[in-house]
């Protein structure tokens, strides 16, 4: 499927309903909840860990995966994270038009900044260009707390492929990235106060104690942020992203969601 962003940008997006043997297979689709995936800068729709991601939430209903704006066969350019929250909110607009009543976003670094700003942006009955694009449920991982962070090495390799002419080539033929030239303007919403405004929707954090890109600190504040409405994970030995996350890991995030979510 091509999903238009408000904006315009034309994005992918693939629906897949429940696995086969889950034990939802069968029902009416506004009985089956839906995860919309939110992959991380560099990602897209068809890497092979997002879908791998999509094949263990298929367990516990149906996916939609995307590709942000600047990746996989979208169209537009990244803008690492700010007009990105446009594409999740069209994702998630279209799996609630296919029908489902019960809608989850679980992002991953990039992703995850997003589907904290996503879920403080579009709360329940706020009208969206596409429908409702409200999420029941939100999962951050390996998100960042607060904007430009360059405290690691990882963060600062980033920050010189988005910001420099040659780093954006790297991006665009080595990493299959194409990056916005624009500065932000305004800034977007810190991921922190983001967090502080989405209760009571259910809010996971999940942060590996080895990510080489935001270490342990960026989590806690996150979790500090929204409070007691928050859980949070920090996973032993886990690394960053959508590419550290094993499939027990994810189905333990499926699990948690499905019991915390609206019908679970």
């Amino acid at each position: 499927m091509v999903l238009l962003a408000a904006d315009g940008v034309a994005l992918e997006a693939v629906y897949e309903p429940a696995d086969s043997g889950a034990d939802l297979s069968g029902e009416p689709t506004d009985q089956v909840p839906v995860t919309v995936v939110a992959h991380g800068f560099t990602g897209s729709a068809g890497r092979p860990h997002v879908r791998r991601a999509a094949a263990v939430f298929r367990r516990y209903g149906a996916v939609v995966t995307f590709s942000f704006r600047g990746h996989g066969a979208s169209g537009g350019r990244s803008t690492v994270g700010d007009r990105e929250v446009l594409d999740l909110a069209a994702a998630v607009a279209w799996a609630r038009r296919l029908g489902h009543r019960t809608v989850w976003t679980v992002g991953f670094s990039m992703g995850g900044s997003v589907v904290l700003r996503h879920a403080a942006l579009h709360r329940a009955g706020t009208p969206g260009a596409y429908g409702p694009a409200h999420t029941d449920a939100v999962v951050a991982v390996s998100a960042p707390a607060r904007w430009y962070y360059r405290g690691t090495a990882a963060m600062r390799r980033l920050h010189w492929v988005v910001t420099r002419p040659l780093g954006r080539a790297v991006g665009r033929y080595g990493l299959r990235t194409r990056i916005h030239t624009s500065d932000w303007d305004p800034v977007p919403l810190d991921p922190a106060e983001a967090a502080a405004r989405i209760a009571p929707t259910p809010l996971l954090l999940v942060h590996g104690d080895s990510d080489p890109y935001f270490p342990l600190d960026h989590p806690r504040a996150l979790a500090a942020a929204a409070g007691e409405d928050a859980e949070l994970w920090l996973e032993p030995g886990m690394g960053h992203a959508e590419n550290a996350a094993g499939d027990a890991l994810l189905g333990r995030i499926g699990e948690w969601v499905a019991r915390r979510a609206p019908g679970g």
